[in-house]
C-alpha cells in the first residue's frame, strides 16, 4: 500500500474518505466474527453501539482539567470507587484512571520510586522484584524511571516460586510484583505468600490484575476456585486493572489503585513555576481522553454485576470447551492449569508456530509466545459461537503441519522459531528494532 507523504492541497470529500477507510479496515483482523483471540474484548454490537454514543458524547472533553469538566471528574471518581469495591478496597483506597494497563503499571512504579526516595533514602539503585512471567510494562517502567528489575523464577506450574523470590529480596528492593493472572499462561501467582514477604520487609507489593481485574471477582462469586489476590490480602499495596479488557469498556481505560491516599500522592506530578500557570497532572499523559473515561463509566453502569457474571460464565464455559478440544487433539497440550479464560497451548510433536501459520490461513488470529514456544488465547463471551469451528479448523491444521515437514521453514514460523531459539537476546532485540523501523517507515 502506498503511503501519503503530504497533506492534500485541497480537502478530500468526507464520503470518499470514509469509503476509503472502510476498505482499509477490511484488511484488519476479523474480531467481530470471533476469529481474533486477543486485542479486542467484544460484548456484542448493541453494547458496542452504546459505548460509541457514550464516548462520542464526550469526544472533545479533556480530563486534564476536572475544574472545566466536572462531569469527567464524577465519572472517573465513580469508576475508581466501583473498581475499588470490586477488588476488596475500603474507604482508604484511592486511585486514578489511565489510558491502559501499561500506563497504570508505569504510574505505580513511578509512585514506588518516589515513595522510596522519601522513606528509603539510602537506596541509590532501587529494585523491582518480579516473576519472569510479569508483563513487559514493568521493564518499560524500569527503562523510563531508572529502576532495576530483578527476575524471580516460576515453577513447573508457571507460578512465581515463593522461596526463590524470598531469597532475591535485597536492601535495594522497593516493591515486589505478582500477577493475577500472568498473561502468558493465565495462572495467578501466590499473591498471599508473596505479599506477606513484602509486608514483613516493609516494602510495596503491586498486583498486576490488568487482565483479570474485571473477571476474577465475578468468577469467585460464581464459585470458581480463585486464589486471593486483591486488597483483602494483607501486604497488597496497589493493584492495576483494565476496564477496557473484561470490563468491556472502550479502548483507553484502566485503573490503578493504592492502599492509601499518601501512596497515590507519589504518582502525581506538579510544576508550579511555569509562566503558563500551575501545572498538575495525575498520570503520564497531559491531555486525557474524555470519551474513554465516560465510556468506562457507562460500561460499568450498563452491564452491572448481573451482566458481568453472565459474561464471565459464558467466557469460562467457552474457554473450558476450547481447552478440552485442544487437549483432545493428539500432539497438543495446555500449559499449566489456567485460573481463568486465558491460556496457551504447545506441542512436543511438531512446530507450534507452523500451526499458527496454518490457522492464520483459515482466518484465525493467535498470538505467538516463547519459553516455551506456544500459541496464546484470550477467550471472551463473543467466542462462544465459534468454539466448535475453531477446534475443527485446528484439527485440520494439525494434520496439515504434520504432513508438511517444510512448514517450519515457511511463513512466520521461521521468524518466530529463530527468535525463540537465539541465545543472544540482544541480537533478537536488534532484529525487532529493524522490523519496527520498517513498520513505522
Amino acid at each position: 500500500m502506498s503511503v501519503k507523504t503530504s497533506i492534500p492541497g485541497k480537502g478530500i470529500p468526507k464520503d470518499e474518505l470514509l469509503s476509503r477507510m472502510e476498505s482499509m479496515r477490511n484488511m484488519d483482523a476479523d474480531w467481530r466474527s470471533g476469529k481474533t483471540w486477543s486485542l479486542v474484548y467484544y460484548a456484542g454490537e448493541d453494547h458496542t453501539g452504546f459505548l460509541k454514543k457514550a464516548h462520542n458524547m464526550f469526544f472533545s472533553e479533556n480530563g486534564l482539567s476536572p475544574l472545566a469538566f466536572p462531569s469527567l471528574k464524577t465519572f472517573e471518581n465513580e469508576v475508581i470507587a466501583m473498581t475499588s469495591g470490586m477488588l476488596g478496597g475500603d474507604e482508604n483506597v484511592f486511585g486514578t484512571m489511565t489510558s491502559g494497563g501499561t500506563e497504570s503499571i508505569l504510574m505505580a512504579m513511578k509512585a514506588y520510586r518516589q515513595w522510596a526516595r522519601k522513606t528509603m533514602p539510602s537506596v541509590k539503585e532501587p529494585e523491582v522484584l518480579l516473576p519472569v512471567t510479569a508483563h513487559p510494562a514493568f521493564e518499560k517502567a524500569a527503562h523510563y524511571f531508572d529502576l532495576k528489575t530483578v527476575h524471580s523464577p516460576v515453577g513447573n506450574d508457571f507460578k512465581a516460586d515463593v522461596n526463590a523470590t524470598r531469597e532475591l529480596v535485597s536492601d535495594n528492593t522497593i516493591v515486589m510484583v505478582g500477577s493475577a493472572p500472568a498473561y502468558p499462561h493465565g495462572v495467578i501467582d501466590p499473591i498471599t505468600e508473596l505479599a506477606a514477604i513484602a509486608k514483613q520487609k516493609e516494602i510495596g507489593f503491586h498486583v498486576d490484575s490488568c487482565l483479570g481485574g474485571f473477571m476474577l471477582p465475578w468468577l469467585n462469586k460464581l464459585g470458581y476456585p480463585i486464589t486471593p489476590f486483591d486488597f483483602s490480602v494483607p501486604g497488597v499495596t496497589s493493584i492495576s486493572a483494565d476496564v477496557h479488557k473484561y470490563g468491556y469498556a472502550a479502548k483507553g481505560a484502566s485503573v490503578v489503585l493504592y492502599r492509601s491516599k499518601e501512596l497515590r500522592r507519589h504518582q502525581f506530578f506538579v510544576y508550579s513555576d511555569w509562566p503558563g500557570g500551575i501545572y498538575a497532572s495525575p498520570s503520564m499523559t497531559g491531555t486525557r481522553a474524555g470519551g474513554s473515561i465516560a465510556a468506562a463509566w457507562a460500561a460499568l453502569n450498563s452491564i452491572g454485576e448481573e451482566g458481568y457474571m453472565r459474561l464471565a460464565e459464558s467466557a469460562m464455559k467457552t474457554a473450558k470447551a476450547v481447552m478440552e478440544g485442544i487437549g483432545g487433539i493428539k500432539g497438543l497440550y495446555i500449559l499449566g492449569k489456567p485460573d481463568m479464560s486465558v491460556f496457551s497451548f504447545a506441542s512436543d510433536t511438531f512446530d507450534i508456530f507452523a500451526l499458527g501459520d496454518a490457522m492464520d490461513r483459515r482466518g484465525w488470529h493467535l498470538d505467538r509466545q516463547q519459553f516455551p514456544s506456544s500459541l496464546h488465547m484470550m477467550v471472551t463471551a463473543a467466542h462462544e459461537k465459534v468454539a466448535e469451528p475453531f477446534i475443527s479448523d485446528l484439527r485440520e491444521s494439525v494434520e496439515e503441519v504434520i504432513t508438511n515437514p517444510k512448514a517450519s521453514a515457511e511463513g512466520t514460523a521461521a521468524m518466530y522459531g529463530m527468535a525463540a531459539s537465539l541465545p543472544d537476546r540482544k541480537a533478537v532485540d536488534g532484529f525487532v528494532l529493524d522490523l519496527m523501523d520498517e513498520i513505522f517507515e
